[in-house]
């Protein structure tokens, strides 16, 4: 289950065949995010194991069963917070049931990510999954 904004992305992805020119998409999708507001880079937003500063701020737009997820996002480098506007696109406008629902690896699998980063690379963006899934739990 993915969202329109992540179909979009893996149909670019599929265009583009070189791994270089993927960066360079995902680098410049993180370039086009908004800043998050420096009051919100806080501890309790920061992102443990990532080897970069990452911090999320989830956001519930609505009530109930029907809320939809949402979060700001933000890192000191380009190619993480390029991985976050990824998680954006998969993730933002859903249900908390439906995040909960969304398998992550599966659907970046589509993008081969993972093949191409590197390692702390592959724990920081674990990491944003797990703590965008912890969320949605709680909420929940």
């Amino acid at each position: 289950m993915a969202t329109e904004a992540f179909e979009e992305i893996a149909e670019t992805f599929d265009f583009l065949d070189d791994w270089e020119d993927r960066y360079r998409h995902v680098i410049d999708m993180g370039k086009a995010m908004p800043p998050l507001d420096e009051a919100l880079k806080i501890p309790s937003t920061k992102v443990e194991g990532c080897a970069s500063q990452v911090w999320l701020v989830p956001e519930l737009e609505g009530e109930g069963p029907k809320a939809r997820f949402d979060f700001q996002g933000d890192s000191d480098a380009t190619i993480v917070k390029g991985l976050i506007a990824v998680l954006h696109a998969l993730y933002a406008g859903l249900t908390l049931a439906e995040v909960a629902k969304v398998d992550a690896k599966a659907e970046l699998a589509r993008l081969k990510l993972e093949d191409n980063l590197s390692a702390q690379r592959s724990n920081g963006l674990r990491a944003m999954i797990g703590r965008i899934q912890a969320f949605a739990s709680q909420a929940g």
